[in-house]
């Protein structure tokens, strides 16, 4: 890890050269998988493979859900089959560095997403986040993932040429500051944070926790769809765990960032979520996730977690609107509440 540390650029840089450009491909984000001859749970095992590394996605199959429960979805590799919910859809989309940091900002700085399948990050003085921590005590490197939205407040170019960013999480950073290589990271405009149908004010959010869906609709008319993943109803043991549900009723979303760092008892230590549309006490939120790929059953400890996408263009749709500066905005000292309601039926 200490010689990662003093070149990490130069590790990037040919751990990259391994990633085709513009193709679909799955990072292990769980542990340790096993590689399948064919969909299924006890098909032959061609191959075992680990934490975050990145596999071609030639299709998706549907199967059998190893033991009956969970999506029935697989994904089909050179090498064979892994269940998919194991693995983060991920591409590889390399960026020219900017030269210089926008302007008019009240802090200087910009949103960037990371567009490449991870990114080790060169951490230059003492952690004070858990999730580092965590992975330090573990032995485990140091990475942004793809689709992690982050602030990017400084640019450095090195003495041969390396153009890194340095990353200050904007809110709920609990004080870290890294760098990471400027290729992974890609600039968000201010056209991709702009409101969608911002002239519809008949708007409604209806996730459902048995089909386990989101539904958004101007008036009547079903407008956009996408899986979920809501409160866990068991824990690792199978017990009966009701803290974690999300909870039912109509809630206005009362708060919506461009990327939150989370952290909590009940939750760990999450950072740069992006598209998150909090409106339920507790930090409730429908916001994208990075760590699984499980939509379709309950999975969350309350949020309801989405694909990167579908979590953006909830975020977009909905009221109270956000520019990308500051990329926060609170609401829930209004009344009568002007967020979109948030519907959670059973």
């Amino acid at each position: 890890m200490g010689s990662l540390a003093a070149r990490p650029w130069r590790y990037w840089a040919e751990l990259n050269a391994q990633w085709p450009d513009g193709e679909k491909m799955g990072r292990v984000a769980q542990g340790m998988v096993n590689v399948r001859a064919k969909p299924y749970q006890n098909a032959a095992v061609t191959k075992v493979i680990y934490d975050d590394e990145v596999v071609p996605w030639l299709r998706e199959v549907v199967s059998e859900a190893p033991d009956g429960y969970g999506p029935a979805r697989w994904v089909e590799t050179p090498d064979g089959y892994i269940y998919a919910p194991r693995l983060q859809p991920v591409w590889n989309k390399v960026n020219q560095p900017v030269a210089k940091l926008p302007a008019g900002a009240a802090v200087p700085g910009m949103w960037a997403e990371v567009s490449v399948p991870y990114v080790d990050i060169d951490l230059r003085r003492a952690a004070s986040s858990a999730w580092i921590r965590e992975r330090q005590a573990g032995g485990q490197p140091i990475r942004l993932y793809y689709s992690m939205v982050v602030w990017v407040d400084e640019i450095e170019r090195k003495s041969d040429g390396a153009v890194y960013y340095r990353v200050n999480e904007r809110y709920g950073n609990p004080g870290d500051l890294f760098w990471v290589p400027a290729e992974a990271m890609r600039p968000l405009s201010e056209e991709e944070i702009s409101p969608i149908q911002p002239d519809v004010t008949d708007k409604k959010v209806v996730v459902n926790l048995t089909t386990q869906s989101l539904s958004c609709y101007e008036g009547k008319h079903e407008v956009y769809f996408c899986r979920i993943s809501s409160g866990a109803k068991f824990d690792a043991e199978g017990n009966a765990v009701d803290a974690w549900s999300t909870p039912v009723g109509p809630h206005p979303i009362y708060r919506k960032l461009v990327s939150l760092h989370m952290s909590g008892p009940k939750t760990g230590d999450w950072p740069a979520v992006g598209w998150t549309t909090i409106f339920a006490t507790g930090g409730v939120a429908v916001h994208s996730t990075y760590w699984h790929n499980y939509f379709g059953i309950p999975r969350s400890h309350g949020c309801v977690n989405c694909l990167p996408d579908d979590a953006k263009w909830v975020w977009r749709w909905t009221f109270p609107h956000v520019g990308r500066e500051p990329g926060d905005i609170d609401v829930s000292g209004t009344w009568p509440p002007v967020g979109t309601i948030v519907e959670v039926v059973e």
